[in-house]
């Protein structure tokens, strides 16, 4: 499997998720290898035999963006998606190249092509300002910048010497828009980063010689992925497996998250999740067939929506509420309301809840006068003990309550706000 320091606009600070992913039709049955969201409806996708997908509603059609000008025998390897129309993506026989679209996939232009190599990744700041990384050519890592949106690539300020036969793999790089840093995997037991394109430095990952994916949470908490995973909490200064490791047993094609939460793709049929920053794991979602190849996060959008590609042309969407977490895979033998935490709080504090079977679910937040102040929840959940976050930040002190209803259930507690 196989980025340029501007100021870049992917910002995700949220507390989030619960389970309720939902495939996709694809319409195909081709190896699907990267995906890219722009927002909550629209994302591209890409895979191989010159396949290009993207939709422009969430989801419920996906359309062919594969246009004429890319070769149909040609396995494409990483996308990014600047926003519904416009789009680049990689591919590689005996050269590697990279191709642009401004209308859907209508059409596309070769912008850039190398003998040998392998263009890894693609990743843009703004539709004129981006950068890619791919493997060696020559002794140096092919690193590349453009501020033309693609029509010119220079290599010039930056510089890898190649350690050994090193390469590195698609999807597996991330850019921190908060501390302007970049992090790419290899096959060398080693991340790189720079703080500025100019300056590298190899991250070891001790007993751990690929990896395959690279995310970060913040500027300090990341995780990377071969085997197994390997977390950080000082920007990659030290890379350390995690407290317990994903299910499965096929290498880590994805990561992505958002504040603690994590989800992992596997070369297996199920998708990961950790709550906590991987003290624990669990299996978020499976298919009946196919192995997930990538996972990726929507940039902007209400909610945190997330798409997974796999071979045998699946693909699987996640929508998340704000401020809703599972705490366990457990399914409790009843429903229960739990005291929140802390009380008296200020300004936040946590509601917890058991739903033993799926369905609708309604927890909102009232005043003494019966006034609702908040809906935290209002649909489906699946089965399981879920937590939610309320802020009462813009709230004065006082007596507030709050409400579940599921099924034919109903339960009322009191919380107190003291500022």
């Amino acid at each position: 499997m196989k980025v340029f320091v501007f100021t870049f606009i992917f910002l995700f600070s949220f507390s989030v998720s619960y389970s309720q992913w939902i495939e996709q039709t694809s319409g195909i049955t081709d190896d699907l290898s990267s995906v890219s969201a722009v927002d909550n409806n629209a994302a591209w996708v890409c895979g191989n035999n010159g396949t290009v997908l993207r939709t422009t509603n969430g989801g419920l059609n996906w359309l062919n963006a594969s246009g004429a000008q890319i070769p149909p025998n040609l396995d494409l390897y990483n996308i990014f998606g600047i926003d519904a129309n416009t789009a680049m993506v990689t591919g590689s026989d005996a050269n590697t190249y990279v191709f642009k679209t401004v209308n859907g996939g209508t059409t596309w232009i070769q912008i850039f092509t190398q003998a040998g190599g392998f263009i890894d990744c693609i990743l843009m700041a703004n539709p004129m300002i981006g950068f890619m990384y791919g493997d060696p050519v020559g002794g140096r890592w092919s690193l590349w910048g453009t501020i033309t949106g693609g029509v010119t690539w220079d290599s010039t300020d930056f510089y890898i010497p190649q350690s050994g036969s090193e390469a590195g793999w698609n999807n597996s790089m991330f850019f921190d828009p908060i501390g302007g840093q970049v992090w790419f995997g290899t096959n060398n037991a080693r991340v790189y980063r720079t703080f500025n394109l100019l300056n590298w430095n190899a991250q070891p990952t001790s007993g751990q010689s690929n990896s395959y994916a690279v995310w970060f949470n913040s500027t300090m908490n990341g995780m990377t992925g071969g085997d197994s995973i390997m977390a950080t909490t000082n920007g990659g200064g030290d890379w350390v497996n995690t407290l317990t490791q994903p299910q499965g047993s096929g290498i880590i094609t994805g990561i992505t998250g958002v504040s603690s939460n994590w989800w992992v793709t596997r070369l297996d049929s199920s998708i990961y999740y950790s709550p906590d920053n991987g003290s624990i794991w669990f299996t978020d979602y499976s298919v009946p067939s196919g192995e997930f190849t990538h996972i990726a996060k929507a940039r902007t959008g209400s909610n945190i929506v997330m798409w997974a590609v796999r071979t045998g042309g699946g693909i699987s969407r996640n929508e998340i509420p704000l401020g809703i977490a599972p705490v366990s895979n457990q399914i409790p033998s009843k429903y229960n309301l739990k005291q929140n935490y802390p009380n008296p709080f200020n300004p936040s504090t946590s509601i917890s809840f058991d739903i033993p079977k799926s369905g609708n679910v309604r927890l909102v937040v009232f005043d003494e006068l019966g006034r609702e102040i908040s809906v935290l929840i209002d649909g489906e959940l699946n089965a399981g003990s879920y937590k939610a976050d309320f802020n009462g930040s813009s709230l004065s002190s006082g007596v507030y309550f709050y409400r579940i209803t599921a099924d034919d259930f109903t339960m009322t507690k009191k919380m107190i706000l003291s500022k």
